[in-house]
């Protein structure tokens, strides 16, 4: 099924386990979201559990912290990345703290959905991508599926985890199709995940920089390169078992991520590498990233999205050491 669809029925089962389980944002229910996402969910739960909010990503955070604190669990969309930054004082000061702040005896069972990066042609504040601001707050669980199987059973753990969590969406992904197995879980939610062998290289990324990953991977392939690619699908906390074993084989690593590179995920990940597994490491580790400038208009998006030949070069450019 589509992304997006597999999505809606992740979020469709959850509602259906338990009534405490709450859907709130801007156009979700009526219109079923810009993104479809919640299509037909209001119709099925009625306007009490999926709500139609004002435009006002600030006070939709902070009704759903109250609504937390009375024993539900509620499930935010926030319409684009971009609009989340009103919110950005009741998630980082509010809604990541207020367990600590309470000594664990108020637990904040919120999920806050956010489409994220770019790839959609779209205007200012449409195609950014702030996972970095929330894998650095103590407080708050980040996580970024990128498959539709990942999408329906991860959108079910975030709902079920009693700590925050930032669910980002790669907006890239929404209409792709995958298989996806109502059963089972893949993987537990903060689990990263080896989605290709390879000998040579080890390639990393998250959400939708895995399909360029993949796609770098198969022209290396032609060219004599092998390369391993690692979906870390958990920014915070980050599941470094499966990562490091990787580099431990190929003893190289390029990291590529749509966010400027400055102070970021990716930063972040080199840093704990180099740290964890520096003898093993052939070649210093390498990253390919967004520029460090605001995100430019649709038509350079492009330009400044890393491709697959960006990723090459970083590719060459370690197996040259």
């Amino acid at each position: 099924m589509p992304f997006a669809k597999a999505l809606n029925e992740g979020l469709r089962r959850a509602m259906t386990d338990s009534d405490r389980v709450l859907l709130m944002g801007e156009d979700i229910g009526r219109l079923g979201g810009v993104f479809r996402v919640t299509e037909g969910l209001q119709a099925a739960f009625g306007e009490r559990r999926v709500l139609d909010t004002p435009l006002a990503e600030s006070g939709i955070v902070g009704t759903a912290i109250g609504l937390a604190m009375a024993g539900f669990r509620p499930v935010v969309e926030i319409q684009f990345d971009g609009f989340v930054f009103p919110a950005f004082d009741q998630i980082t000061t509010q809604l990541a703290k207020l367990t600590n702040r309470h000594g664990g005896a108020v637990r904040m069972p919120v999920v806050i959905r956010i489409p994220y990066g770019g790839h959609i042609g779209a205007v200012e504040h449409h195609q950014e991508s702030p996972e970095t601001y929330f894998a650095h707050t103590p407080g708050l669980r980040v996580v970024s599926p990128s498959t539709p199987h990942d999408a329906y059973w991860m959108i079910q753990e975030a709902i079920a985890s009693d700590d925050p969590v930032i669910f980002l969406e790669p907006k890239a992904k929404y209409w792709q199709k995958g298989e996806v197995d109502t059963a089972a879980p893949a993987l537990p939610l903060h689990a990263s995940r080896i989605v290709r062998r390879g000998t040579d290289v080890t390639l990393v990324g998250h959400g939708a920089m895995v399909t360029t990953l993949l796609q770098a991977a198969a022209l290396a392939e032609g060219e004599g390169t092998s390369c391993e690619v690692v979906d870390l699908r958990s920014l915070s906390p980050v599941d470094y078992g499966p990562l490091l074993d990787s580099i431990r084989r190929t003893g190289r690593m390029v990291y590529a991520q749509e966010a400027p590179g400055f102070v970021s995920v990716g930063s972040e990940v080199a840093a704990t590498v180099m740290t964890e597994a520096f003898y093993a490491l052939e070649a210093p580790v390498l990253r390919v990233s967004g520029f460090d400038t605001p995100f430019p208009p649709a038509k350079l998006e492009g330009v400044y999205l890393p491709d697959p030949d960006r990723i090459l070069e970083a590719v060459d450019r370690v197996l040259a050491y």
